[in-house]
């Protein structure tokens, strides 16, 4: 079940009058569902987008259609519209959006896992990069490895520590240090080469 409040409905009807066409109704879907990237997308919905797979809710004056794979993450949503400090906006709230996981029953490693495969491993295998966790000490301490085009690379301090390490401490408070583990100089193209006298120095 899904809740509008009357105040939401207010807003929709307003959009609704200003901006839609005839039988124009509201679109309710969910992004990135189960993910931590999770989030809900509100867009017009004309006569002729209905597939007929939708969840449609009745409002005064228009129809909400839900998108049919958006379901399992929306149930229990509640969408109103409230006062902010420079006016009013609406609000969205989906307990199931990002997952049943509960974050604070998850054990550290889970929850280091998650936001690796969810937010962090999408953004390096754009460079075709991966991060994964190693160990989770009993200090709160993450020591992970990077592999494919992160595994060499001269870059690979300034990600862990402006993008990697800022990520996990902001979804998991708890961690204490992250610490890179990888053998750099056995990557594709690394930033180590071995001296002759089997050293190894920055190139």
């Amino acid at each position: 079940m899904i809740d509008i409040s009357e105040r939401a409905q207010i807003y929709f009807r307003k959009l609704l009058a200003e901006q839609g066409g005839p039988g124009w109704g509201i679109r309710l879907r969910a992004r990135d569902g189960g993910t931590l990237k999770g989030d809900c997308e509100l867009s017009f919905c004309e006569p002729a987008e209905i597939t007929g797979d939708e969840w449609v809710l009745q409002c005064e004056g228009f129809n909400v259609f839900v998108d049919g794979a958006s379901v399992p993450w929306l149930d229990g949503a509640v969408l109103d519209y409230l006062p902010t400090g420079t006016g009013q906006a609406l609000s969205v709230r989906a307990p199931r959006l990002r997952g049943e996981t509960d974050a604070a029953q998850a054990s550290l490693a889970q929850r280091v896992k998650r936001v690796i495969e969810d937010l962090i491993n999408p953004q390096l295998a754009q460079h075709s990069g991966r991060v994964s966790l190693l160990e989770v000490g009993s200090d709160g301490s993450v020591v992970l490895a990077f592999g494919g085009g992160c595994q060499g690379c001269g870059q690979v301090d300034l990600t862990l520590r402006d993008g990697i390490e800022r990520t996990l401490r902001e979804q998991v408070p708890e961690i204490t240090a992250v610490r890179d583990a990888t053998e750099h100089a056995k990557g594709e193209n690394p930033y180590y080469a071995a001296h002759a006298h089997g050293e190894s120095a920055l190139r």
